[in-house]
Order: structure tokens, then sequence, then C-alpha cells
């Protein structure tokens, strides 16, 4: 939304926004655009009277705004068909789609196709460092857009990434997430299977051929899929292959085959295998698009990641601090393996905050206990806004899954919020630790107030 607003902007329209709370990155970026964002829900903000109201999904009948809204019959739309219309038909259209990943290989195959020539127009759920901002509009035939299968708005319950007209998809992988949605995992690839079948004849699946639920959604249409499908991953009979994995400098490298020939090798900052798959799915989806190798293999060397993936948000006492937004069991785990293989030699403590909603719920008790297997030391805050997890189900226990965590022979707490885990933390931190904080909202703030801690005062306690 906060991006949407950016760009119906540089198109010339006054834009302002409602919300109840805002945090950066977004927040930064809305204030250096001198995009006026309300604080609340209030039928006044809806003065003088907007040509078009814009409703994100996360707000409900019952909103202020909403009910002013619908009283004064006034024109309003979702973000995803605001984003089709006014941006997306009449180009080409990239569209990442996956239960994990969409951010960060959306971010790559905006600067893979900016740094080809193509200046593409795109709309990402975060900050790209390459560009400092989450969007961009352009002149050019050129759209990438990160495709959510989270429900549109509450008079729009399909998938957001059934309005985005995808000449190329990319389908990372598939899981089953958004457990406030979807009741299974089945619904999951029924959502799935109907944005592969937007896909036309002349365009590309790009299918993570390492997820066993790509392969069923893809086999599951079988001579009703009419687009050429590419498939991609480590198994052995993906046509686009990873090979020669190497995670032991700075840099992690890798090769690729194409249908059993050596086709390039590579090198990017990231970490993890699991970024690795994302810059391969790029590097498909490039190809398609005429993108030289010289010219991906010179993107991908260059690229700087997004804010909230793995992060360094700074050092103090030689502790590092590192911003995640994982919160999916297989995020956090694939973030953790990630950090374990760069940072090999050092302590790692995984703090976690259950915020999103499939997160704070008990569907993934199990999961999580086997998802902090790469850290040394962790830390689980409270489920945030406990009281409105019980309107949807049963709430993740966070003191089982510590003692779960615990049978691996590792210390692990649960602590209420912020300023408990910092007062827990700074006795026990010391020099060379590695933090990785995973939450998908702001937290508390509790890095800033982490790395002032270590700097203040207390910072001597880091060195015992």
């Amino acid at each position: 939304m906060a991006a949407l607003a950016g760009m119906l902007q540089v198109r010339g329209n006054k834009v302002t926004g409602s919300d109840q709370n805002v945090y950066p990155p977004m927040s930064t970026m809305l204030a250096s655009l001198g995009i006026v964002v309300h604080q609340g829900y209030r039928a006044e903000h809806l003065e003088p009277t907007p040509d078009c109201v814009i409703v994100g999904n996360a707000i409900p009948r019952g909103n202020a705004e909403v009910e002013t809204m619908l009283e004064r019959k006034l024109l309003y739309r979702s973000q995803a068909e605001v984003v089709k219309e006014e941006f997306i038909r009449g180009r080409r259209s990239l569209v990442v789609a996956g239960t994990h990943g969409k951010t960060t290989t959306t971010s790559i195959a905006a600067w893979v196709m900016d740094q080809g020539g193509l200046d593409p127009t795109f709309l990402i759920g975060g900050v790209a460092q390459n560009f400092g901002v989450s969007f961009r509009v352009t002149e050019s035939d050129y759209f990438i857009i990160e495709g959510d299968e989270y429900d549109t708005a509450y008079f729009d319950k399909g998938p957001k990434f059934m309005h985005y007209l995808p000449e190329i998809a990319i389908v990372n992988n598939i899981e089953f997430d958004h457990a406030d949605i979807y009741n299974d995992l089945a619904a999951v690839k029924l959502a799935f299977r109907r944005f592969v079948n937007l896909v036309p004849g002349n365009g590309r699946l790009i299918a993570g051929w390492d997820s066993a639920n790509v392969r069923d959604v893809v086999a599951s249409l079988g001579q009703k899929l009419f687009t050429k499908v590419e498939t991609f991953g480590a198994a052995a009979d993906a046509k686009w292959r990873l090979t020669n994995l190497d995670f032991s400098g700075e840099l992690s490298k890798f090769a690729v085959t194409r249908a059993g020939v050596e086709w390039g090798s590579f090198a990017t900052p990231l970490i993890g295998d699991f970024n690795l798959l994302n810059c391969l799915a790029v590097i498909v989806a490039a190809d398609t698009w005429g993108i030289s190798r010289d010219v991906i293999a010179a993107a991908l060397l260059s690229f700087k990641n997004v804010r909230r993936r793995a992060e360094i948000r700074g050092e103090e006492g030689g502790v590092t601090i590192i911003d995640d937004f994982a919160h999916h069991p297989t995020a956090v785990r694939e973030t953790l393996r990630g950090l374990r293989k760069r940072y090999h030699e050092r302590r790692l403590v995984a703090v976690f905050e259950p915020r999103s909603w499939s997160s704070r719920l008990a569907v993934f008790q199990d999961d999580y206990a086997d998802a902090f297997t790469a850290a040394d030391y962790v830390v689980i805050a409270g489920v945030f806004d406990s009281q409105k997890v019980s309107e949807k189900g049963a709430s993740l226990d966070t003191r089982k899954l510590i003692a779960d965590i615990s049978q691996q022979d590792k210390p692990a707490f649960a602590l209420p919020d912020a300023e408990g885990i910092i007062a827990h933390l700074l006795p026990q931190l010391r020099s060379g630790d590695v933090v990785a904080i995973m939450s998908n909202g702001g937290f508390g703030g509790i890095h800033e107030k982490l790395l002032a801690s270590l700097k203040s005062g207390t910072a001597s306690a880091a060195d015992q």
C-alpha cells in the first residue's frame, strides 16, 4: 500500500492515507515522499472527497473510514485492482509468487532487468537497497511485481496475485501458510493452480522444482497448462540446475547448468541455499527476456539485498545485530541455516517474535521446534496481540516451544517483550556473537534499543 501510494503520487495524483501503526522502512519512505499519513481512522480523513479510496486487505468492515466510504457511496478499489489497471495492463509483466522468497526474488529481478537495460517499473513488498525504494514508475514496457497469495480486500477474498496479468510467472515454492484465510494446504495449492492458469501461451511459468507442492500444481493442470514451463532447482530433473555451491567466503558462489549443459558461473553477497534458488529463478526470467549472461552475472554480484532480509543493523561491543523478516518456520530455518554458513565460527543467537497470523496460531507448533536447529541460543517473545488470537483458534504455546527446543541441548527462553529480552540478553552477549532478530513487524524497536544498550554503560557486559 505504501509503495502504491508513492507510485500514484509519481503519476501526478495527490495521495493521503490512514493507518494505525506505520513503522520503518515504509514510514520513512512515505515521509520522504511528502505523503501525509493520518494516525488512526476517522471519517474526516475522507475530506475533501477523494476521487478513489483504495482499501488495503487488513481493513475490515466496521472501520470508521470504510463505513463512511460506503455510506457516501464513494468510488473504492483494492490495491491489486488499482495496480492492474493503472500500471500493468498493456505492459509485459513478471510476477514473482511462492510462499517464501517473493520480496527478495522480486528485488533481484528488478535489479537484473534494470542492469539489462529494460528500465522496468516495479512494485516490491520491501525496500530494495540497490534502488533505496520499494517502487519505481518508468515509461518502459516492462513491469515487475511481487505476487502475494494473501486475500485482496474485505470485498475481494481472492488472492492478490490473480490481478497481476503475468507474462512470466515465477513460483519459487508452495507451503501451507496464512492459516487465517486458508483451511489447509489443498486450498493453498488451488490458489496457485488458478494463478498459474493465468499465464498466456506466449509466456513462461518458472517453477521451483525442489518443491513437491509446485510439482503437484503443475502436474494437476496437465494438458490444461497452456504455457511453457521452465523448471529450476537443485533437483536432478530440473532443467535449470544449481551446482557447485560454495559458501566459504564473503560471497556465495554457484554454477548453473541448463538441460545438463554448463551454462554459467555466478556469485552473490546473499547467504544461504534458498537465496541461490531465488537468483536462479531470476536468471531464467532474465534469459527469457533476452538479458545476456555477463550482465546477469554482474548484476547478481552487485545486488545489495532488501531491507529486513538478513540486514546487518549494526555492531556494538563485537556483537552483530541482524534484522530479518522471517516468520514462517521454513523461513526461520533457512535464514538461520544461511547465517550459520556465513558466520560458522561465531555463536548464533536467535530472537523470534510470533507476529504473523500463522506464527501466532498453533498450526506450526511442532515445525517451529525444528526451525531453530542452526542457532546456539534461542529467545522466543510473547505471542503478539494474543487476545485476538483466540478468535481464530488455539495459540502458539511458547513455553512448550521452549521446552522442545531445549531438548536440542541449547539454552532457550520465553520472554514477554522487547524490553524483557534486552534485559535478559545484555549480560549474556559477548564479543563475536551474532544476534538474528526475526519478526514481520516492528518488534518494539528492539534492534535500535539493543544496539543502544550495548553502546551505553551496559556494553562492557558484552565482553565478559
